[in-house]
């Protein structure tokens, strides 16, 4: 029997490809075995949104190929759509496989061991259909990934996804029906709604369909307990998805927009198409509507253009604002985007210092969040692995509150409970689990 060892990086629509790949390696007889032990093959799906993902998707290919030097490593994904010569050139890649190629590789493993090296990387922008390798379980997590859409038609001119991935396409609405009904059945509690560009859902597909309707669909048409979707952009957020979120009792009070800056100057050269004024009118309009949201945001620092006045801008408005946490990035410049020829790109020292910045930012914000549901009593999901640093039971609630149970035990696992919170622990929250009377 082969060994097959897989690696990952970047969004959640990779882990998820991965798994796909996963699954789909196991129905050809092959054992898929933990990426740091001897193998007789490695993938490594990678990932290019910044440079550093870049060089740790170089170092996973490296670290294969000393763990067996024997053995062939696949170098797959974004990073090897983009630059294919790069990763070829590798110590022990006898395959780099672009985007589309993916899914073929389960298929393709005995031949890739007995080949020769070979590039596969085909034209992503022509591609039309929804590359796929379904996903049927996820052992050991109690929540799960479903992959509805992939590509981009935004083009920010911060972004090389669009030239990774290719243009928006979607899985068809029945599709995800079946596969949201097989995800339950397998015992998971909640799904993750994942995509490149999420809110696009449908806009390709023969038949008209949206996300609002598409999260309709599933709620009508299943028994998933949970429905949780991931990072979409701003104006994607339509007065039918509020109508949707406040009226809806599968999915969570949780929402991760990508704002990338407070600063309208600065989206505008990043050709994001709102302004910070929009933005700040969305979170307020989910708040009012759905008590107890969790908004999250990305956030880019160190984009060209960006001085001490605009950086201050972005500050202003996220202190502004009510959020739940903020994930933050610095700038990467990506060859082959439009923003890779502006000028006026701050130094290293300074992309670092703002980031620091911003990060501590969304430290206190996240702290605040969470210590708002002291006293109160949150719907939580437990997860079956316990928090390192104490030993006690954890979850998430709907809104994404992390949530420590010191008396509660192993039966509680993979059951969605009421928590009563008493107290915080850093930023998590602690409480009691609520029983019949």
């Amino acid at each position: 029997m082969l060994k097959v060892a897989v690696a990952t990086l970047g969004c959640k629509v990779n882990h998820y490809e991965s798994a796909g790949i996963m699954e789909a390696i196991e129905g050809e007889g092959c054992s898929v075995v933990p990426f740091d032990s001897p193998a007789d093959l490695y993938i490594v799906n990678t990932c290019t949104v910044t440079a550093k993902t870049d060089f740790q998707s170089r170092q996973l290919i490296r670290r294969a190929n000393r763990m067996n030097q024997g053995a062939p490593i696949i170098a797959a994904g974004c990073y090897a759509q983009i630059a294919p010569q790069e990763l070829a050139g590798l110590p022990g890649v006898r395959m780099v496989a672009g985007t589309e190629i993916k899914e073929r590789l389960p298929g393709m493993i005995r031949d890739i061991i007995n080949g020769g090296p070979r590039i596969d990387v085909t034209d992503i922008s022509l591609k039309r259909s929804f590359s796929d390798l379904p996903v049927t379980r996820f052992p050991g997590q109690t929540r799960a990934y479903l992959k509805v859409q992939d590509g981009c038609n935004v083009f920010c001119s911060y972004c090389i996804i669009p030239y990774a991935r290719g243009r928006s396409r979607s899985l068809p609405e029945e599709d995800v029906i079946r596969r949201v009904r097989t995800l339950a059945q397998a015992g998971h509690r909640e799904i993750i709604l994942t995509g490149i560009c999420l809110g696009a859902y449908g806009r390709d597909l023969p038949s008209p369909a949206d996300l609002p309707g598409l999260l309709k669909k599933i709620e009508d048409r299943t028994d998933i307990e949970r429905l949780r979707i991931s990072s979409v952009n701003p104006m994607e957020i339509s007065d039918e998805m509020i109508e949707h979120l406040q009226r809806s009792k599968i999915l969570c009070r949780h929402l991760h927009l990508s704002l990338q800056s407070g600063d309208d100057r600065i989206l505008t050269l990043m050709r994001r198409k709102y302004t910070t004024v929009e933005v700040g009118d969305l979170v307020r309009r989910l708040q009012a509507a759905i008590p107890g949201i969790a908004v999250g945001m990305d956030v880019i620092t160190g984009f060209p253009g960006e001085g001490e006045e605009e950086f201050q801008n972005t500050v202003r408005f996220i202190k502004s604002m009510d959020l739940a946490y903020l994930h933050v990035f610095p700038y990467s410049r990506r060859p082959g985007t439009a923003a890779a020829s502006l000028s006026g790109e701050p130094i290293q020292a300074v992309k670092k210092e703002r980031a620091a910045v911003l990060r501590r930012i969304g430290n206190r914000k996240r702290i605040a969040f969470n210590e708002g549901f002291v006293g109160r009593v949150l719907s939580v999901l437990v997860e079956g692995s316990r928090d390192k640093e104490t030993g006690w039971v954890k979850g998430f609630s709907d809104n994404y509150v992390p949530v420590l149970i010191p008396d509660g035990d192993s039966s509680l696992s993979n059951r969605i409970v009421p928590v009563a919170v008493d107290s915080m622990m850093r930023e998590k929250v602690v409480g009691k689990v609520l029983t019949d009377g």
